[in-house]
């Protein structure tokens, strides 16, 4: 039985939150210095998972309201960022977040808007957001321009149980981008090249959706692992190999 959207990553949380990339520190002054944000700003991170990027807003002082319907990722999240009188924990939908209306300055979404219903989210969009307000997406990627990120995705195609985010050249969110009023929307790339050892590259992507699950599927989980080892053993240097990496991002009105 194929599971939906927002089952994929349940049995994944502690995995995720351990190898999952952050984001660069660049990006987050971007948006503190010319973005808009603030420490007075209000925002909805929606698709906010274990509460990665949500951290990064709540250690710059925002409000955040971390949207997630994975049970499993938000409870992550909430033992993660307890400490956070500013975080607050909601069990909904990207499509249906349960957010007052005209509520938030800014609308985040880190690594979660190809999931999301992308007409009813842009609708949902404009109801909770001040008149004022803006859309952040942001994605980390892989530079598929790289002979290592080229060979991995092969691994992660052979295994692979959906093809869903799984990725091609690096670029595919282009074609979400209507999603932005007019199509009016601004990008910025930051560097973001990963520094992984071994654990930590196997990590990167059993954690995908996509990614055969340990337990219900053990033959292709060992051997997709394996593949990955013997890769990272052809390019490591004394224990590390470096995985180019980018973040982008896109903001905009809806």
């Amino acid at each position: 039985m194929e599971l939906s959207n927002t089952e994929k990553f349940t049995g994944k949380a502690n995995v995720y939150t351990q190898y999952r990339p952050s984001y660069p520190d660049a990006l987050m002054d971007f948006l503190y210095t010319q973005a808009g944000f603030t420490p007075d700003s209000v925002i909805a991170d929606v698709g906010s998972g274990t509460g990665k990027f949500s951290l990064l807003l709540l250690e710059r002082g925002s409000m955040v309201y971390a949207v997630e319907p994975n049970e499993d990722m938000r409870r992550t999240a909430e033992r993660e960022l307890k400490g956070y009188s500013r975080f607050n924990s909601i069990n909904a939908s990207a499509e249906a977040t349960g957010l007052q209306t005209g509520r938030v300055d800014f609308i985040t979404a880190a690594q979660a808007f190809h999931w999301f219903d992308k007409q009813a989210f842009q609708t949902e969009c404009q109801r909770i957001l001040k008149p004022s307000g803006s859309v952040v997406l942001v994605w980390n990627q892989r530079d598929y321009q790289s002979e290592i990120v080229q060979k991995d995705y092969e691994i992660r195609k052979k295994y692979a149980i959906h093809t869903q985010s799984l990725g091609i050249d690096g670029r595919l969110y282009q074609d979400y981008l209507a999603f932005f009023k007019e199509g009016v929307y601004l990008e910025k790339t930051f560097k973001n090249d990963l520094y992984l050892n071994k654990a930590a590259f196997i990590g990167r992507n059993v954690s995908a959706s996509y990614a055969p699950d340990k337990d219900r599927m053990p033959l292709q989980y060992n051997e997709f692992v394996r593949e990955l080892a013997e890769l990272y053993d052809a390019n490591a240097a004394h224990g590390i190999m470096v995985y180019p990496h980018d973040t982008q991002v896109f903001l905009g009105r809806v």
